[in-house]
């Protein structure tokens, strides 16, 4: 979770009825993006400020996946770093010509450099080395071709394991999306694993606020404990990481049943490894299923910006991404380059959905509450909340109609959490008889950011 200045169940389908076509090819590549220590100072993202790296403990990667259907290229990417605003997903796309479509996402790991600029030596001084993101632009970019290059015809088989023991839910209501999902592509003729994906949701945020060194969290163990034991590439993408989904206070015991603590690299290991574990369960439940034709929807819409921390970073420059007029209208007819921050300013994001055959995989661009995506909205909200009559946002995946269902958060844009509006608790009284507001708002474009989003979603989804 960002520290701001301080599926749905696997349905079976009959084997008959679940052949590969094949024309599905897959590739994977990646890419070491760890910045060089000595020549200028690197702020870790997620928490405070001035947290300075010391050393690197294991490389920040960029990880890729590229699908063909036979026609149409895709390209997915995860990078392990805190966030990646879409305007850097551009630039990216505009090294990669000839993909139908390019996600970049980020694992949202905290122990990485800050790629956003919130995490300077101060609060109004800027952490993003520009230098450092064009790096990293770059990584994404090479991964993919990596992966495209190494491209071959792949079957491909999902399973999900729950694991609600290896989530902890910060803020009240106790909402999990405690839903792994894992793909293995394979090759047709001899069944050999080609490569894996993994999509977990929880912040990478074991190794704590203390920690110097540069690393990417569990997802660092998770992919090597996962690329051992099948002897392929493994590329991991972070889902639902709002309301607020965190490995810290997560019980990890070692083998004498001694709990590890949080902010050590032996619980970091161990929580890494148990994840691992819950994916090779999901990877023995596998079933078939055809992963095309490809079907893309995408829709780029504006975001008001309320949060008036982060207005301030726009006035003394640590962030630093585009503003756009705002005047209501998330879907205006032109997009207007706004200055003037005594006036409504939006950003510009985007929101997606890949239909690859059978899977309906959500384009989040943020970190969204588990009860946006699974239509658990508190109903009726409690009293202390400050707009409890808002409407229930319609929920993510009911609006997917696919038979199995993915969702990457942070994807091609970091918009911060995504509350119910009816959730919204910044005001005496506190929701729940709380002496003080829940942690989650000061990192949130705003309380009208779930509904714009969520609306979004439902009508890009309509048209399918």
């Amino acid at each position: 979770m960002f520290h701001l200045l301080s599926v749905v169940g696997l349905v079976a389908l009959p084997a008959a009825a679940t052949v590969p076509h094949a024309r599905l090819s897959v590739g994977f590549g990646q890419v070491d993006v760890t910045p060089e220590l000595g020549k200028k100072p690197i702020f870790l993202a997620g928490f405070g400020q001035d947290r300075k790296a010391t050393r690197v403990h294991d490389p920040i990667m960029a990880r890729a996946v590229v699908l063909s259907d036979g026609t149409d290229k895709i390209a997915l990417v995860s990078v392990d770093v805190v966030g990646l605003f879409l305007p850097s997903v551009e630039s990216v796309r505009k090294l990669l010509p000839g993909f139908k479509y390019v996600v970049v996402s980020s694992t949202h790991n905290h122990e990485g450099p800050d790629t956003l600029g919130l995490w300077g030596p101060n609060p109004f001084t800027s952490g993003l080395d520009p230098d450092y993101l064009k790096q990293v632009e770059k990584g994404a970019a090479e991964a993919v071709r990596a992966a495209e290059k190494g491209m071959t015809r792949a079957t491909a088989t999902i399973g999900t394991a729950v694991a609600p023991e290896l989530l902890h839910d910060a803020r009240l209501p106790i909402i999990k999306h405690d839903e792994l999902v894992a793909l293995r592509f394979s090759d047709p003729g001899t069944d050999k694993t080609i490569g894996i994906v993994v999509q977990w949701n929880c912040h990478p945020e074991t190794l704590e606020s203390r920690n110097t060194e540069i690393s990417a969290d569990f997802v660092h163990s998770t992919v090597k404990v996962l690329g051992g034991t099948h002897h392929c590439p493994v590329a991991y993408f972070t889902g639902t990481v709002g309301g607020l989904m965190t490995s810290l206070h997560v019980p990890i015991k070692d083998d004498r049943g001694t709990d590890f603590k949080d902010g050590t690299f032996e619980k970091t290991d161990r929580y890494g490894s148990e994840l691992a574990a819950v994916a090779n369960t999901a990877l023995r439940r596998a079933t078939p299923i055809d992963l095309t034709p490809f079907t893309v929807r995408t829709r780029r819409f504006l975001m008001p910006v309320d949060n008036g921390l982060y207005r301030v970073a726009w006035q003394v420059g640590k962030l630093r991404r585009p503003l756009y007029r705002w005047e209501g209208k998330p879907d205006p007819e032109v997009f207007v380059e706004s200055h003037d921050l005594n006036q409504p300013v939006a950003v510009r994001s985007e929101i997606g959905c890949l239909t690859l055959g059978e899977l309906d995989v959500a384009v989040i661009p943020g970190e969204i509450y588990p009860e946006l995506v699974l239509g658990k909205v508190q109903d009726p909200a409690d009293p202390g909340a400050d707009f409890p009559d808002a409407p229930v946002e319609p929920a993510i995946y009911a609006n997917m109609k696919s038979r199995h269902k993915m969702l990457i958060g942070l994807g091609n844009d970091e918009l911060g959490y995504i509350i119910p509006k009816r959730q919204w608790d910044e005001k005496k009284p506190y929701c729940y008889g709380l002496k003080k507001a829940q942690y989650g708002e000061i990192n949130s474009v705003g309380p009208n950011a779930a509904p714009i989003l969520c609306a979004a979603f439902r009508e890009l989804m309509a048209k399918k």
